[in-house]
């Protein structure tokens, strides 16, 4: 099974997408993370790993370190997206018959992607996995909540959490892309969409890439201002503090904004839903689908949008 995508004469084919063409496959071009790259280094030189849980924010390089892992040591591999294939059908049928299937390498390696949308019961079911085939079989599990492997899982890994690169290094290497497809840009350009995405990597090469498409960096402000206040939002809505508090400073952030179309707002918290909601992630995705639809009938957007931010906070 490949996930490097080979043409026929053998050659790997190019993906037209930014974020998947120039995502690292060698150690020394994955940015940050020094000390965690030393610990990598003496893995692929020595062609095993132990289990491994690699978690942190989204965007910040799990996945890519994982694959690179894969791609560097000599092995047979699987890689299951979790968030996709979530139950305990999974880990028996699918992960269970590649551990236990003859293999052409001396050792098996298992990617478990976004490993925190396992249910309990796959969880409870792959912990057994783990260590009954750990003899020729490693397991990466890459997450963004930690909390969310039961304790089990976490005591069979070598726990790793991925510390996203500076905006300086994120900088040089979104320069890069743009260097290496030939596209014009002033570099001022470039900080607004860093100042708005990080650390979320993928998010602004993809942005990148997004506003380049005439082969001409041009950044949409307007677009940028809805993910600026969106993020600035979301933070508000995860963190402590009182309701009323809450209010107040969303508030302020929309009167301070440019904003004139709340629509990218509205799919800004529902695509963010997770970080905010909780366990009442159901409950919120119907008040903002409920406060797009009334705001397509309103003439004060914005009140229809502070309106929704305070059924929200009152849930």
């Amino acid at each position: 099974m490949a996930f490097f995508n080979t043409s026929k004469n053998g050659k790997p084919k190019e993906n037209s997408l930014f974020v998947e063409k120039y995502r690292p496959t060698k150690l020394v071009d994955y940015v940050g993370n020094v000390d965690l790259k030393d610990t990598v280094g003496q893995f692929i030189k020595n062609s095993d790993i132990p289990h491994l849980l690699l978690y942190g924010k989204a965007g910040t390089g799990k996945t890519t370190l994982a694959k690179l892992l894969i791609k560097e040591i000599d092995c047979d591999y699987l890689i299951v997206n979790a968030s996709d294939e979530n139950g305990i059908d999974v880990i028996r049928n699918k992960i269970k018959t590649f551990a236990v299937s003859a293999g052409f390498k001396s050792l098996k390696i298992i990617l478990l992607d976004e490993a925190d949308y396992l249910t309990v019961a796959a969880q409870a079911t792959l912990r057994n996995l783990m260590e009954a085939y750990s003899k020729h079989c490693r397991f990466i599990l890459t997450c963004n909540y930690i909390e969310k492997i039961s304790d089990p899982i976490r005591s069979r890994c070598h726990e790793f959490q991925i510390i996203p690169p500076s905006k300086k290094e994120v900088e040089v290497r979104v320069v890069h892309v743009l260097d290496s497809e030939k596209i014009k840009y002033d570099v001022k350009d470039i900080t607004p969409i860093i100042d708005v995405y990080y650390p979320d990597i993928r998010k602004i090469i993809n942005t990148v890439q997004s506003n380049s498409s005439s082969g001409e960096l041009k950044v949409d402000e307007e677009k940028l201002a809805n993910s600026d206040a969106g993020y600035l939002i979301v933070e508000i809505l995860k963190g402590a503090g009182s309701s009323e508090n809450k209010y107040k400073k969303i508030r302020r952030i929309i009167e301070d904004s440019r904003i004139q179309d709340y629509r990218g707002l509205y799919t800004y918290l529902f695509e963010n839903v997770d970080e905010y909601g909780k366990n009442k992630t159901l409950s919120i995705i119907r008040l903002l689908a409920d406060g797009q639809y009334k705001e397509s009938m309103i003439v004060d957007k914005k009140l229809q949008f502070i309106v929704t931010i305070l059924n929200i906070l009152e849930l």
